[in-house]
């Protein structure tokens, strides 16, 4: 105890220290949101894994769909890194910087009211994004609960006021330099812990071959097999897993929709200069491929510790209810005390670095999107900025009030949060950066569908799995927004075209980096 104690102990510390050496960093809004345009390369890239990766994937996802499809579940974190980070900085990366440094856009929804010249657009987008950003909030504190009662044995409500309090006081500190150099070292920590943690879990079952020996050994499950494999045998340690299907739809869900989130798109605001973003595009990848693929790799092992207490219920009719957010702190459990205080600490730094990312997002998105243009237009900068370190407080308590009554499995909150999120933003923001082509009905269409068919997927159920339902939210918008664009009144030309020039400047550079015929 004593050794996890301190651990903790010392990570808070660096934690407030980080957030008390960013202050002078964060003087003016632009400062404080953005980091001045100024975040280089390796704390761009860390900053977009950590926010991306908390513990909904280490202990919720990393359960439940490893619980569900075996080793193939790694698919997902293959998913991540190829579609969720290297193509969303391939695709989003230079064109977003380049844009919302032009329209001045802090904020996601303040892009789509400049891109698409409507105020409506900008404040609807911010009651969208703040709305859909709670549920994913209490996401993220559910897995670490689940953690810290394995690890400490103390009250889930100590643990959520602790890391509230925690990662409140170095936002509203350091804004988002804080942030970022804080997702910085979480991000090395996480690194280290999930190698140290995979190694050890598969050494206490033999070794990787025997492990996956008897993963094998498992007989499908009636309830996550789908029909056409349901006499098959070994489908928890084969390549696709009992139900491809599905798993195709978490793919998706948590791969795309980075590129439609305002915490991870906002990222690239942020971004320095060139080097930022092929460095960045580099790092983020290999720390998905390891965060992810590791998380969800380690989760597909899942079953072998199916006979420890809390994870399988028998109820009274004979069926069985499975725990899937109690999977992995039971795989846990075996380890020993440094390597346990060592998971304590990683999956706090993922836990952290989402929930900064999360509260600075919603903070700058009601200051600047919905209060300053609709209650006082001439707002002074520095009320601004004092107003968002206030909001941040407020977003923070607002989720651990609805944090003390969670919802029952972590995957599901997600996919809710990321369906809303994504299904109405990734479409116009991302054929935004592209095309002058894409109308303003367009974007209110995407709004629509996507936030719409979320909330009746809850209450009237077309998609019984909210992944899946996430999954068709994104993929409808994709379709819905170059539909729309056709047939309602086009742009401004002459305003579009003064936007689309900011892609067409000259600029210099070596012959290091780019060939010229002489």
């Amino acid at each position: 105890m004593a050794i996890k104690i301190i651990m903790l102990v010392l990570f808070f510390a660096v934690m407030l220290g980080v957030g008390v050496y960013s202050r002078s960093k964060a003087k003016n809004v632009n400062d404080y949101v953005l980091g001045g345009r100024t975040v280089g390369p390796w704390i761009s890239a860390f900053a977009f894994g950590t926010s991306y990766f908390s513990s909904v994937v280490f202990i919720g996802y990393a359960g439940q769909f490893g619980w569900k499809y075996g080793l193939s579940s790694t698919w997902i974190g293959i998913g991540n890194a190829l579609i969720g980070s290297l193509l969303a900085w391939l695709i989003l990366g230079r064109r977003t910087r380049v844009m919302t440094q032009k329209l001045d856009a802090k904020t996601m929804p303040e892009y789509f009211g400049k891109r698409f010249d409507s105020q409506s657009l900008r404040i609807v987008g911010s009651i969208i994004a703040f709305v859909f950003l709670v549920p994913y909030t209490a996401g993220v504190y559910n897995g670490l609960s689940r953690l810290f009662g394995m690890a400490f044995n103390i009250d889930y409500r100590i643990c959520v006021v602790v890391m509230a309090l925690l990662t409140g006081a170095y936002v509203v500190i350091g804004g988002y330099m804080a942030t970022a150099l804080n997702d910085f070292i979480q991000g090395i920590i996480m690194l280290i812990g999930i190698c140290a943690v995979i190694g050890s879990v598969l050494a206490g079952q033999g070794g990787f071959l025997n492990a996956v020996k008897s993963l094998s050994e498992i007989p499908a499950d009636p309830a996550v097999t789908t029909a056409a494999l349901s006499d098959s045998q070994g489908l928890f340690a084969s390549f696709f897993g009992p139900d491809p299907l599905n798993l195709l739809g978490v793919v998706i869900l948590t791969s795309l929709g980075t590129m439609g989130l305002p915490q991870m798109v906002h990222k690239f605001y942020a971004i320095k200069d060139e080097k930022a973003v092929k460095t960045g595009t580099v790092v983020s990848t290999f720390f998905a491929f390891v965060i992810a693929g590791g998380c969800y790799f380690l989760g597909g092992f899942g079953r072998l510790f199916g006979d420890m207490e809390g994870v399988v219920t028998v109820l009274e009719d004979g069926t069985t209810k499975v725990a899937y957010d109690s999977i992995v702190p039971s795989m846990l459990s075996t380890l020993p005390d440094l390597l346990i205080g060592i998971v304590v600490v990683l999956v706090f730094s993922a836990s952290m670095s989402t929930l900064s990312s999360l509260v600075l997002t919603s903070s700058s998105t009601l200051t600047l999107d919905l209060i300053k243009p609709v209650m006082k237009k001439d707002m002074k900068e520095k009320t601004q900025l004092r107003l968002m370190q206030v909001l941040v407080m407020c977003f923070i308590i607002l989720s651990v009030v609805i944090a003390f009554n969670p919802p029952t499995f972590i995957a599901q909150l997600m996919g809710i949060s990321w369906g809303a999120l994504a299904g109405a933003f990734l479409a116009p923001f991302m054929y935004g950066l592209y095309s002058k082509n894409i109308t303003k009905a367009a974007v209110w269409a995407s709004y629509i569908v996507g936030v719409g068919f979320t909330i009746l997927n809850l209450f009237v159920p077309m998609i019984k799995s909210p992944i899946n339902a996430g999954a068709a939210t994104m993929i409808a918008g994709l379709i819905i927004v170059p539909i729309v664009s056709l047939i309602t009144p086009k742009p401004d030309k002459e305003k579009i075209d003064e936007i689309f020039k900011c892609y067409d400047e000259t600029v210099v550079v070596h012959k290091s980096q780019s060939l010229e015929e002489d």
